[in-house]
């Protein structure tokens, strides 16, 4: 697997970790458990990182050294491409060939890099894209920057190149095809999965005494990286509208907002603090930062239910997590959300960012027990759909498909040849 920019063993919530972290490293070691050996290639960030790292038994994670010892921005990698696809290169050099059966690059510059090593080592690369820029430029943040022309161009070379193109819904897969020219039969739709030994229903006392919460509060939690992308202003503004018109909530409501600066968020790092204060609401938001798996259940447990308004999201691995700990969820209607909520069955779908819509949507669930209840039972049914587990089948499913397709056309080229 390819990882350049950002590395599994990253806490999910802050700089460039996020979903697809979490998806790497669950798809890695459940491949393992099925004995297929994994070795991860991401970035090395710092001179304290041992080349070599075992994430679980049968997965190691190889840090390639390609330019400073430091994070870059995503727009500041493209440059090292060639240093990392040489550090990838040479690690295969060292083995005998045919060591690497297949690879499975995630995010457009792993997809560079894949496609260089595919035709080196003659084995089929499968291509995850996560996020695409055409998708996220037609449904920009106020204020938030397209991504450039170059990432675009790279996309559509690896789509043109890869032998598979996983997709995190079908419709993420029609993008490609509709606005990236891919091949129909080349693009498999499989969604993401769960940690569901992790992510169970559980105690929303017990939580709320973990993270100092009062008992009595109506709590919306956001959870995930501050950058316009994600719109957790769009959380605040709502929270803001709904004192409006239910003032005497001001006591007990509380925002919690779980994560770290991200993309174009790390140029203003406090703009959500201030905002907060600008609209009056600043006793009732809290900041956390990032939290590891265990932590992130309480404040999932915790909430009465969590938000999800992003301007764009290929699936929203936040509100299948929350969903599993039985906390329904109010997402934006937009990107592989609609697949990852049932409306009105666990969760709510809302068609814009607008504060009062948005409010509306928040006093409907946090307001309503009895509705909370209903979506809440629901929500955990609707989880349990999704699991690594499944996920890691249809993944096998397509590796086995892509090489033997990849193994026919190389037979066919030799006979030609011959």
């Amino acid at each position: 697997m390819l990882s350049v920019h950002t590395s599994p063993l990253e806490q999910p919530g802050t700089g460039d970790a996020g979903g697809m972290n979490v998806y790497v490293s669950q798809t890695a070691q459940e491949m393992a458990r099925r004995g297929v050996e994994v070795e991860v290639f991401t970035r090395a960030t710092s001179s304290d990182q041992p080349p070599l790292v075992e994430l679980a038994p049968g997965v190691t994670v190889r840090h390639v050294q390609a330019g400073p010892f430091e994070p870059l921005g995503r727009d500041e990698l493209p440059a090292q491409l060639c240093a990392f696809t040489s550090g990838v290169l040479r690690a295969e050099a060292f083995h005998e060939p045919g060591y690497y059966d297949l690879i499975h690059s995630h995010y457009w510059l792993s997809g560079q890099v894949g496609w260089l090593a595919r035709d080196r080592w003659g084995v089929p690369l499968v291509h995850t894209a996560h996020t695409l820029a055409k998708v996220k430029n037609a449904a920009l943040a106020d204020g938030d920057k397209p991504e450039p022309r170059t990432r675009v161009m790279g996309e559509e070379q690896v789509v043109a190149e890869a032998d598979c193109l996983v997709a995190n819904t079908p419709v993420e897969a029609r993008q490609l095809v509709e606005m990236y020219g891919a091949e129909p039969h080349a693009v498999h739709a499989v969604p993401p999965g769960v940690d569901l030994e992790r992510f169970t229903p559980g105690s929303q006392a017990l939580s709320r005494q973990a993270l100092g919460l009062p008992q009595d509060a109506v709590v919306l939690a956001f959870a995930g990286r501050i950058q316009p992308l994600k719109a957790p202003d769009v959380l605040l503004h709502a929270a803001a509208e709904l004192l409006r018109k239910r003032p005497e909530l001001a006591p007990r409501l509380v925002v919690l907002v779980v994560g770290g600066p991200s993309g174009t968020g790390l140029e203003q790092p406090q703009a959500l603090r201030e905002l907060a204060v600008s609209l009056g609401i600043r006793d009732q938001v809290r900041f956390l930062p990032p939290q590891p798996g265990p932590a992130l259940v309480d404040v999932y447990r915790a909430a009465d239910l969590v938000a999800v308004p992003s301007y764009n999201e290929s699936f929203g691995l936040v509100a299948l997590e929350a969903q599993a700990c039985g906390t329904p969820v109010v997402a934006a209607e937009v990107g592989g959300l609609p697949v990852a909520v049932v409306h009105g069955v666990s969760g709510l779908l809302v068609p814009s960012h607008g504060a009062a819509e948005w409010a509306d949507a928040l006093a409907a669930l946090a307001l309503r027990p009895d509705r909370r209840r209903e979506l809440a039972a629901n929500a955990v049914e609707h989880a349990r759909r999704f699991s690594w587990r499944r996920t890691t089948d249809s993944l096998l499913d397509i590796y086995a498909q892509a090489t033997r397709a990849f193994r026919n056309a190389l037979d066919l080229r030799t006979e030609v040849a011959v």
